[in-house]
């Protein structure tokens, strides 16, 4: 007979309490290494593009009846489609996930790739051009924020420093890349290269990048409008700087169009911003602005990127045309900088959390500036000794500061904001070498390029740049690391 006991529960029993699952701190060895040969082979694919067809220009300009300003298109149209997607792609990928974004860019990189070789024209060329610089922003939107995903928390400065010495390679490699292509072959080598390389990265990637580990903001979503008006502003921006840096000294007709694209970006980016800052998850991301250390870093960035931009560009003139170093002799002395990059990057690496970043990004970029002044006041007759030793401290210099700067902008953020803060991380980078282009356009049309005197004051105001972005690494110490928080950053979604 059923009844009732006193003091027994009724009803099935609750079902056993289940512990909380965290979200995976990084991958296991042997799938670390393969996503990391990933990231490596992605960024460097993006990075390099960038720069690789600089001496290729002349080439392209007679093969496709283009006048030497017309066919400049080429290399803007992949700067300005990059820089324009960056930070909506690195939101999209906040929403749908990281490996998405990289894997999408990366198909898109590689088809526009092909169609570059194929392209018959200039206008053609431009397009493909365009295509491919907005696949290049997708590997690099997300870039940083999947090392997040890839190293465990204890072992993320060494991928960064991984990651950043590879940028910094390749950001300076692509000249002797396409010297040595254009030796042997004509210049659609350049991007057919690129077709095998994007299809085995691509094939790789599909099975080794991780998914988001964050789950998906809560009433986040991209706006098509918001995407379009960070487009015109960075595009307008671009455009309108470069043009004023090209034409100075030209006269008041010559820069009109410059001040006009100019400001069109100036009032396009004060309409954006407003609608940004009612937002609670911003397209750029203001609020990640918000924290002082990401804040001081980003200035950091800039700073430094300006300064290495100024150097490279001014160092070919001043070897080639004031000291009489041949095409050869001028490449290898200049190697010195990026081979101390690679040297120093993996002891960068294993210092950060040992040494606060703000005060290891100090000290590199005070060696940088060191080393630029140095440059700058080089004797009439330098030796290939005393070049080389002022390129190497500035290579030191800049390896200890970029794996410290980027380890802090990328931790420094929640991590259902990873994909903002790597948008940031590489906007910043393209903004200094922006700056810094123009800059030392606008030294150039001053005081020429072909005597020692522009160059000389390029590498004074570069060391300038690099002292700047050194006292804005050093004020991130008062504010103890990346745990700082602001006090409006949303709440990650539970």
């Amino acid at each position: 007979m059923s009844g009732f006991a006193p003091g027994r529960p009724q009803g099935p029993p609750p079902p056993p309490v289940m512990p909380a699952i965290s979200p995976p701190d990084g991958l296991p060895t042997p799938a670390r290494w393969r996503a990391m040969a990933v990231i490596i082979l992605g960024i460097t694919l993006a990075v390099l593009d960038g720069t690789i067809l600089n001496l290729a220009l002349p080439g392209i300009a007679q093969d496709l009846r283009a006048t030497p300003s017309e066919s400049i298109w080429v290399v803007n149209a992949y700067q300005v489609a990059t820089l324009a997607l960056l930070l909506p792609l690195a939101t999209l990928g906040d929403l749908v996930g990281y490996r998405r974004v990289y894997l999408g860019g990366l198909l898109l990189f590689t088809a526009a790739s092909f169609g570059c070789v194929l392209s018959a024209s200039l206008g053609q060329l431009v397009l493909a051009r365009t295509v491919q610089g907005m696949g290049s922003a997708g590997i690099m939107a997300v870039n940083a924020a999947l090392l997040r995903l890839i190293y465990p928390r204890r072992m993320l400065g060494r991928g960064v420093a991984i990651n950043s010495m590879v940028v910094a390679t390749a950001s300076v490699a692509g000249p002797s890349v396409a010297a040595g292509i254009l030796s042997v072959a004509s210049w659609p080598w350049l991007f057919a290269l690129n077709v095998p390389l994007g299809l085995l990265v691509l094939a790789m990637g599909w099975k080794s990048l991780p998914p988001n580990a964050a789950a998906r903001p809560a009433g986040a979503r991209l706006s098509w409008l918001d995407v379009a008006l960070n487009a015109l502003m960075f595009g307008l921006v671009f455009l309108g700087a470069d043009a004023l840096g090209t034409r100075a000294g030209q006269g008041p007709q010559a820069l009109a169009g410059g001040a006009l694209m100019l400001g069109a970006g100036v009032l396009v980016g004060v309409v954006y911003v407003r609608r940004q800052l009612a937002q609670p998850l911003p397209l750029f991301p203001l609020d990640l602005l918000r924290i002082p250390v990401f804040r001081l870093s980003m200035c950091t960035s800039i700073g430094a990127f300006g300064a290495q931009m100024l150097a490279y560009i001014a160092l070919p003139f001043l070897l080639l045309d004031h000291f009489g170093r041949s095409h050869l002799e001028a490449g290898l002395l200049i190697t010195a900088w990026p081979l101390a990059i690679v040297a120093t990057a993996p002891v960068a690496g294993r210092l950060i959390g040992r040494v606060p970043d703000g005060l290891l990004g100090g000290i590199g970029l005070g060696l940088l500036a060191c080393g630029l002044a140095l440059l700058a006041t080089l004797p009439a007759q330098p030796s290939n000794l005393d070049i080389v030793w002022r390129m190497a401290l500035c290579g030191v210099g800049f390896g200890l500061f970029q794996s410290p700067n980027n380890h802090t902008i990328v931790t420094s953020a929640p991590p259902h904001r990873s994909g903002g803060a790597s948008g940031m991380l590489g906007t910043a980078r393209l903004t200094g070498q922006t700056l810094g282009a123009v800059l030392l356009a606008v030294v150039f049309s001053a005081t020429g390029a072909h005597d020692a005197r522009g160059p000389v004051i390029a590498l004074a105001l570069a060391a300038a740049f690099a002292a700047t972005a050194g006292v804005f690494s050093a004020l991130r110490l008062r504010h103890g690391g990346p745990q700082a928080q602001p006090a409006r950053m949303p709440a990650e979604p539970r």
